[in-house]
Formats: C-alpha cells, structure tokens, sequence
C-alpha cells in the first residue's frame, strides 16, 4: 500500500498539503482529523480546486476515483513520510559541482525545552550559505509538521534540518521515526509542559528520545552517532554520559570562552565575541548565546567558517513575538510572548534586570501546563519579580492569567492581576506609559502580544 501511496506522490512532484485551502494544482491532498476538525468532509473540494488525489479514510461517503482510502490518514501520512526518507538518495558532489554517485541524505534533528525555533533559524541562516537547505518551516514541528518537513526533501536538497517538539513522554521517539536524523542536538531540558510529562525526569527521558535514536542507529550502521552538545549545561552532560556510545561534538559559551558584550539603551541586542570574531544579532537576551554557539557549531561541522557563521547570525531578524525588540513611539519593547516555561520566564526576567534603563516595566502571563507545579512555579517568578522591584532593577509588574491571580491572592501578597491580556490591554490604555521598556511574555494561550498595540 505505501509503494502505491508512495507513486502518486512522486506523480505529484512530491507535493502534499493538508489544507484544502491551499490547492494550486497537482497536489497529494492528506484529509486529517482532528477534534475540532474533519479533513473528510473538504477531501472532494480539494480535488474539485485541482488537487491530484486526495488521501481519505476508509469511512469517508463520498466516491471519486481521485480518493485514495486508508485506514488513518494522519498514521498514511507519517508512513509516507519515512518511507520517503528512507528512500531518498541524493546526489554527491565533488569539488566543481561534478555529480558522482548518489547518497543518503545527511538530516539534523533538533529538539530541546526552550530556544528550538530560534536555533533552528540560526543554524538555517548558517548552513545556508553553503549549501541548498531544506528545514521545518517556522514552528512546525508536530506529528504534522515533522512529516510535512520530511516530504519537502527532494534531489535538490544537500541538507536537511528538522525541529522536533514534545508535550508527552514518546513524542519525539514518533517524530525520529519519521525523520530518521543523522546528526542530533538538543538545545536545553527544563520544566516545560510538565502536565504531560510529569515530571522534570520525563522531561529529560523524552528529549532524550532523540539521543538514543541516533545512538541505536550509530549501532546499525546508519548515521553517524554524533550528537552536538552544550558543554556548559550540566543536564544535557548528564544525559549524554547515559549514552556512551554517542559521539560527542562540543560547544558552549563558557567552554569556549565566548564573551557577551554588555547590552544598553544605545546596544539592546545581543553582541558576542568568538574566537576574536564580532557577532551584533538582533536577538534580545543573553541567554541567546547559547543558540549563537549551536549554530557556529553545527555550521563549523560542516565546514561554513567562523566569519560566515557570523555574517549570516548577524543578518538573522527574529519574528513571530520571539526575542523580538520593537520601538514603538512612545516606549522600548522585549517581545518574547510566543510561549513561556518556568525556564525560559526565568532567564527573561535576569536579562531583564540587567538592561540598562530608567523605567522597566514587566508584563507577565501564566505559564501553561505544568501540572501540579503550576502554583508553585508561578510563586517561584512572583517572588523573583518582587525581588528585583525591590532592588530596583525592575521598576513595576503586571500579571496576567488565573495562575498568577492565585499566587497574588494570597495573604500578605501584593500585586496588579488581571483575568486576561485583553482586560490588561484596557488598562494600560488609561496609563499613558512613556519613555519605558517593557518585556512582555507568556505562554501562547494568553495571548500577551494583544497589550503591544496601546505601548
């Protein structure tokens, strides 16, 4: 059956969408399902607007030679996926562009609590100044999007780059199935979506997932067994060392002396020096080294030099409310609000404390899913919050979300709560806020980019 699915996706060019919304013409349209959703029901539009086929399930009424049935589209999708990576054979090239055989793809798989996306940028940013990369597109990086990704790879592609996400123990052993990474790096471990994983424990056993797949593969002869590593993170050490079998490729800022330059009103962003090369990103926070120094990594294992690591680092624009620094007219604005963890709110807030201004204002979001440390954790940042107030390294906060709103509600707690970003967005309107820098973040669900309008 795949060998036959597999066929008319050649047939198609090798181009597969899952929104019907989106036929050009010639696709392999997948009909997924989804609690909120029935791809079944769009399957006959999506080859009435000029798809080829469209991948169907068996309980689908509708008859149209142009339907291919499967028992479970999304499960069809993920097989095709990695059938298609398993046969996949690109072309070697030698010195000159001269084509001498054929190989297998070379893919890097890329996971991690905080900083996936933004490191995945920069390594994309990198590698493609040498070479015809095919990588997941921005933040895609599910049971749909890891296949999605995977599908893209044609002839043409001399590397691959897939990021993986997870919410649950098993996610990313699912997706290394379907994208069956040579090379792998996890960017950090920490307390994030601890409702489905448990526990800190679960976090790292998951995320592991993607280091004992290249370590079991190394074992059969496939891949190389290499694992990029951040020398300085005591966590990721730990968990290599469980795998003595991986290859180990090391960077870090500390453990290669990098030096980040101090930031201010006059350089907001992130300004690093390695190996005596200058890097001026436009990320915003320190804690971003660590993904300045993946990236150098991965592109030096591939032989993309130092100062063109950087030139590319340099040229990279963060978007989608990630380390982002936007100047309004009246204020300075830290937007990081696409998603929050007990981590990546942590490291925010000691970056902040540290920029330089005169009036530093933070507006903060629940941090979703963490189970039942939630009130814990959300205690944790209203006290590291009340701490810098009281330093003076932050001027005022404001908190956002029901977790938050417990936290304050208690005894002898004092702080400004609101049941949601759009009811804080209301306020803020009325303070005619001047001459500020404002970080704003939270988890997505809280929508905290709604208060960037009035500021």
């Amino acid at each position: 059956m795949i060998e036959a699915l597999y066929s008319k996706y050649l047939e198609c060019g090798g181009r597969v969408t899952t929104d019907s919304r989106a036929i050009q013409g010639g696709e392999l349209f997948f009909a997924l399902k989804g609690e909120t959703f029935n791809g079944n029901l769009y399957a006959l539009k999506a080859v009435e607007a000029g798809a080829a086929y469209a991948v169907v399930d068996d309980s689908c009424p509708d008859e149209d030679p142009r339907l291919i049935r499967v028992e479970n589209t999304l499960t069809a999708l993920w097989d095709l996926a990695a059938w298609h990576r398993e046969h996949l054979a690109v072309p070697t090239v030698v010195e000159g562009g001269v084509k001498t055989g054929e190989k297998r793809l070379t893919v890097v798989g890329l996971t991690g609590t905080n900083g996936k996306t933004t490191t995945k940028e920069l390594i994309k940013a990198v590698l493609s100044t040498r070479f015809r990369l095919s990588a997941t597109v921005g933040n895609l990086n599910n049971n749909i999007g890891v296949p999605l990704t995977v599908l893209k790879f044609n002839q043409d592609t001399e590397l691959g780059l897939v990021e993986m996400g997870a919410s649950h123990p098993g996610d990313i052993r699912e997706l290394v199935v379907i994208a069956r990474p040579d090379i792998g790096l996890i960017t950090n471990v920490g307390k994030a979506h601890l409702l489905g994983f448990g526990s800190f424990e679960g976090v790292k056993a998951t995320k592991g997932e993607l280091y004992d797949f290249i370590a079991e593969n190394s074992a059969a002869g496939v891949g190389t067994g290499r694992i990029f590593i951040n020398q300085d993170n005591v966590h990721l050490l730990g968990m290599a060392m469980m795998r003595p079998s991986l290859k180990t490729i090391p960077y870090g800022v500390k453990a290669q002396d990098a030096q980040i330059l101090v930031a201010d009103g006059e350089h907001p962003f992130l300004r690093m020096v390695v190996d005596g090369v200058r890097i001026d990103t436009n990320l915003v926070g320190a804690y971003n080294a660590d993904n300045v120094m993946a990236a150098i990594a991965v592109g030096r294992y591939f032989g993309v030099s130092l100062e063109d690591a950087a030139a590319a680092i340099s040229a990279f624009v963060p978007s989608n409310n990630r380390s982002q620094m936007n100047r309004t007219e009246r204020n300075t604005l830290i937007v990081d609000a696409y998603n929050a963890n007990p981590s990546s709110m942590t490291v925010a807030l000691e970056n902040f404390s540290m920029v330089a201004a005169s009036c530093k204002i933070a507006l903060l979001g629940d941090m979703r899913e963490l189970g039942a440390e939630s009130l814990d954790e959300h205690r944790r940042i209203y006290d590291m919050v009340q701490s810098y107030i009281s330093e003076g390294k932050i001027t005022r906060a404001f908190f956002v979300g029901e977790e938050f709103g417990k936290v304050i509600s208690e005894a002898g707690r004092e702080g400004e709560s609101y049941p949601d970003s759009q009811t804080l967005a209301e306020v803020l309107k009325t303070m005619d806020i001047k001459n500020a820098t404002l970080l704003i973040k939270g988890s997505r669900g809280i929508k905290m980019e709604n208060v960037i309008p009035v500021l």
